[in-house]
């Protein structure tokens, strides 16, 4: 069956119930995010959302702020009553109001309990710039700007238009947000956030109770932690942790697919950490060769098993089976290959013999006998390089042409346990045997060393790449099977 075909099948066994608690989580995770961030992007709210605000200022304990809802309404009256004109009395009054409250504003500062006081410092630079006296402080501005003077000097529509464009926003946004019982900020979240709680709550106790039912030897407390990460769902802190079943739960309910994430998240911890983890595996298994063989122990090992009784897995020596195998490839194989080497080096040390020899001079000296010593020469030669070559393979032919009667066979088993006992005696002799402990224990240290350098300079990135490659040509005949 295909991976995609595997997938389905899991689609189709996510049952209704389970999408819709996913969902239901995710709803309530969006909530809680709302909830935290409301604050932090409250003025966009309130600038763009404006109903919004008004519904959830109450949830976050939000209410109009006194001093500057008052600044404000009575920046409205004088709005309502300017079409009487600057000289009029209300307007009068209304002007002088807005001095009064200017100044208050600035003194008492309404912006502090909201945590906006940068909305003050907003205010009072705009105003000087409005004014274009940067001498001045940002009382006399305001005592400059609501002046029966300054408004007739100017335009006076302009002069409200722009406060209401450039000031007013700044001083709708201050709110008052009061101190809950728990000595805190006010804030009742839980009043939307207990139905959820609720509802997960009897969820997680009815899952619970079936998986211990399931399983009779899980006990209920045993099966919570089955579902641990469903426990952030019924806790009123920490609400940021209910990441975790959402995530889990959309996986499971197959909405969202975690598995390329995953597989992500495991190669790149995999690269990280494959190339120094081999090194060390590789190096402790090669420190603890050299340590065996350098101190005896595996020679111990290999010569003492010798003595013991071995158990075989499938019939087959695998020791004889290689040692015979190589002396085929040796004998049959490698040494005919080199005939004409191995004349070379006979022909070589015959006439050199020949040369050195006064005998065999003064053999070639007698009339008639100077060919007939060439040919003997020659003769030998070709004797002795057939005998190394083809010696070894004829006798191998006839110990092979022995084992096919069981006399042969007791004969050639005899052959390879007395050259096996000869070998290991010669090689427990003990020049020998610490001569090889220290070649070997060098090679293994030109090992480790070079090992170690390449995979410095191997790229762990490009091998996972290709391991990833290999698997997906290795899903390939299936999915073109199926």
């Amino acid at each position: 069956m295909t991976t995609t075909k595997k997938i389905r099948r899991k689609i189709r066994k996510v049952s209704i119930f389970e999408r819709i608690m996913a969902i239901l989580v995710l709803v309530n995770f969006i909530l809680v995010l709302f909830n935290m961030t409301y604050i932090t992007f409250r003025d966009f709210y309130f600038e763009q959302i404006p109903m919004l605000t008004k519904i959830y200022d109450p949830i976050k304990g939000i209410e109009p702020n006194r001093d500057t809802e008052k600044y404000l309404t009575h920046l409205q009256e004088l709005k309502n009553q300017i079409s009487q004109g600057t000289g009029s009395l209300i307007v009068q009054e209304e002007l002088a109001e807005l001095r009064e409250l200017s100044a208050e504003m600035i003194d008492q500062n309404p912006f502090a309990v909201a945590n906006k006081s940068g909305s003050l410092e907003k205010i009072k630079n705009r105003i000087r710039d409005r004014i274009r006296n940067p001498e001045d402080s940002a009382k006399e501005s305001f005592r400059t700007f609501w002046s029966e003077q300054y408004l007739t000097q100017n335009e006076l529509t302009e002069e409200l238009k722009w406060f209401e464009t450039e000031i007013q926003p700044l001083i709708a946004k201050n709110y008052y947000r009061g101190i809950g019982e728990s000595g805190g900020l006010a804030d009742y979240f839980g009043i939307i956030d207990f139905p959820f709680i609720m509802i997960f709550g009897i969820e997680f106790l009815a899952r619970t109770f079936l998986i211990s039912r399931r399983y009779p030897s899980v006990n209920w407390l045993e099966a919570t932690l089955w579902r641990w990460y469903d426990i952030f769902l019924l806790l009123p802190f920490l609400q940021i942790l209910r990441i975790i079943p959402v995530t889990i739960r959309l996986n499971d309910a197959q909405i969202i697919d975690l598995e390329t994430i995953r597989a992500q998240a495991s190669r790149g911890f995999l690269a990280s950490i494959a190339q120094e983890l081999t090194e060390v595996v590789i190096m402790q298994v090669i420190n603890q060769v050299q340590k065996d063989v350098k101190t005896g122990e595996l020679a111990k090992q290999i010569f003492s098993s010798q003595e013991k009784t071995y158990i075989d897995l499938n019939n087959i020596n695998e020791i004889e089976a290689i040692a015979t195998r190589l002396v085929q490839v040796t004998v049959c194989k490698v040494i005919p290959q080199l005939q004409p080497d191995i004349e070379a080096l006979i022909r070589y040390n015959v006439e050199k013999i020949v040369e050195e020899s006064p005998a065999f001079q003064r053999f070639q000296q007698i009339p008639g006998v100077e060919n007939l010593a060439n040919q003997l020469s020659e003769r030998l030669i070709k004797e002795l390089s057939n005998l190394a070559t083809e010696g070894p393979q004829n006798a191998y032919e006839t110990i092979k042409i022995a084992m096919a009667d069981p006399v042969g066979t007791k004969l050639s088993n005899q052959l390879v346990q007395n050259f096996g006992k000869a070998l290991s005696t010669e090689l427990q002799q003990e020049h020998t045997l610490e001569e090889l402990q220290s070649l070997v224990s060098a090679l293994l240290e030109e090992v480790k060393i070079n090992y170690v350098m390449r995979m410095s300079d191997e790229d762990i990135e490009k091998i996972l790449e290709q391991t990833r490659q290999l698997q997906l040509k290795a899903n390939q005949p299936q999915n073109n099977i199926n």
